[in-house]
C-alpha cells in the first residue's frame, strides 16, 4: 500500500513518536510511506526510506489555504491508497482537503482526551462526515469525544499506539552506567517520570508526593531519587518547587533526553502523575523495560496498566506518595512476573501489532471505497 500519514508537527510528543514509529514499521513491512507536517520543525525520526514533505503552514488564513493546496498537489502526485492523520489540527486539516480534491479513504486520530475546548469539538463535528472513519487510542478518549458531541459512536473506533518492543527491553549492561552517569549511590532507588512539563502532567503533584515519601528507616544510601525527564513551560516553577520542598540533591529535572530505554532499564519506580492523558505509551515503555508503575486514574490509565501496577486518584498526593512507598518496598517482582507483563505490552501494544492492525483497518475501508465506486448508479 501507499500510506499518507499526516502530522500536525514533528516536534517531540508521543503523538508525534507514534507516526514516525507507524512509518518504520510499515516500510519494514514492505509498504510506501509518505509523512507530512503542516507546521515547521521535527525533533522525532523519521525514517529516510519516507518521502517527506513539511507544508510550513502558519496561523493566517492565507498561509493554510496555500498549505491544503499544496497538499491537494501532492495527494495527485503521489497518489496514496489512505491517507491517515494523527492530531486534531491535521484531522479538520485532512477533513478540508477532501472538499478540493479526490482523495481516498480519510483516517482521522485522535491522540489526548481533551482534543480541545468547545471550538475544536465544534469543528470535529461539523467535519466528521468527511471523514470515512475516527479513531481514538484508548477507550477513556473515545467516550470523551462522544459526549462532548464531536462525533456519532458508531464513527469511532479505539486503535491502540503501539511501542517498539526491541527498544524498551530490559538492558541489565547498561543498568549501572546509566546509574553512574545519574551520579546515584549504587544502592539509590530511582523513582523516574517522562513527559512533558506542563499542568496536564501535574508534576507538581509529584513532588509534593515524593517529599512526603518516607523512608526513614532506610540507610542513606537506599534514599529514593526523583528524576523527572523532559521539559516544558513549567519548568521554572517546577525548579522552585525542588527548592521550597526541602528536595534539592534529591530531585533532579533532567530536561529533554534521546535515552529514555536506558533510563526506564535504570529506574526502580516509574510514576505517572498526570491529569490529563490519551494513551499514556509510556506506562507500556516502563513494563516492557521491567520497571514496576505506579499511576494515577489519568484517561488511558486502566486499559494500559491493567493490574500490572497500582492507581491512585488524580490530585492525592498522599495516595501517590503511600502507593510509591509500597511499590519500592515490593520492588520489580520475579523474573517470571517481569516477563509476564513485558509480554503482555508486546502482545497488545507492540508497534508491529498495531501497525498490522491499521493495515488491516486500511485495507477493509479501501475495499468498501471500491465496492462503493463499483455499484451501479
Amino acid at each position: 500500500m501507499r500510506i499518507l500519514l499526516l502530522g500536525t508537527g514533528l516536534k517531540l510528543g508521543g503523538a508525534e513518536q507514534q507516526v514516525a514509529a507507524l512509518a518504520r514499521q510499515f516500510i519494514a513491512l514492505g509498504h510506501a510511506v509518505a509523512v507530512v507536517s503542516l507546521t515547521p520543525g521535527r525533533e522525532v525520526d523519521v525514517p529516510e526510506a519516507a518521502t517527506q514533505l513539511c507544508l510550513d503552514m502558519r496561523k493566517t488564513p492565507w498561509s493554510m489555504a496555500r498549505a491544503l493546496w499544496r497538499l491537494r498537489g501532492f495527494v495527485q502526485d503521489w497518489r496514496p491508497d489512505v491517507i491517515h492523520a494523527h492530531m486534531v489540527h491535521a484531522n479538520v486539516f485532512a477533513r478540508a482537503l477532501t472538499r478540493i480534491a479526490r482523495t481516498p479513504p480519510v483516517v482521522c486520530t485522535a491522540h489526548s482526551f481533551r482534543e480541545g475546548g468547545r471550538l475544536r469539538m465544534l469543528a470535529y463535528r461539523l467535519t466528521d462526515r468527511w471523514a470515512t472513519l475516527t479513531t481514538h487510542v484508548s477507550a477513556d478518549g473515545r467516550q470523551g469525544m462522544i459526549d462532548a458531541g464531536a462525533v456519532r459512536p458508531e464513527r469511532i473506533v479505539v486503535v491502540p499506539n503501539g511501542i517498539d518492543i526491541d527498544r524498551f527491553r530490559p538492558r541489565p549492561e547498561l543498568r549501572q552506567a546509566t546509574r553512574a552517569a545519574l551520579g546515584l549511590a549504587p544502592g539509590a532507588r530511582l523513582v523516574l517520570n517522562v513527559g512533558r512539563l506542563v499542568p496536564e502532567k501535574a508534576q507538581d503533584l509529584l513532588l509534593e508526593a515524593f517529599s512526603r515519601l518516607d523512608m526513614t528507616t532506610e540507610s542513606s544510601d537506599r534514599t529514593p531519587h526523583l528524576a523527572i525527564a523532559g521539559d516544558g513551560p513549567e519548568r521554572a516553577a517546577l525548579a522552585s518547587a525542588i527548592d521550597r520542598l526541602g528536595l534539592t540533591g534529591r530531585a533532579t529535572l533532567l530536561g529533554m533526553r534521546r535515552d529514555i530505554p536506558e533510563l526506564l532499564s535504570a529506574a526502580d519506580l516509574f510514576v505517572l502523575s498526570s491529569r490529563i492523558e490519551g494513551m499514556p505509551l509510556v506506562i507500556a515503555e516502563a513494563l516492557a523495560c521491567g520497571c514496576p508503575v505506579v499511576s494515577t486514574d489519568a484517561p488511558g490509565v486502566a486499559d494500559m496498566l491493567g493490574d500490572a501496577g497500582q492507581i491512585v486518584p488524580r490530585g492525592d498526593a498522599a495516595a501517590l506518595s503511600a502507593a510509591m512507598r509500597r511499590a519500592l518496598e515490593a520492588g520489580a517482582g520475579s523474573p517470571e512476573a517481569q516477563a509476564a507483563r513485558r509480554q503482555r505490552i508486546a502482545a497488545r501494544f507492540g508497534i508491529e501489532a498495531v501497525a498490522r492492525q491499521w493495515l488491516d483497518c486500511y485495507a477493509s475501508l479501501a475495499a468498501a471505497r471500491g465496492a462503493r465506486c463499483a455499484e451501479p448508479a
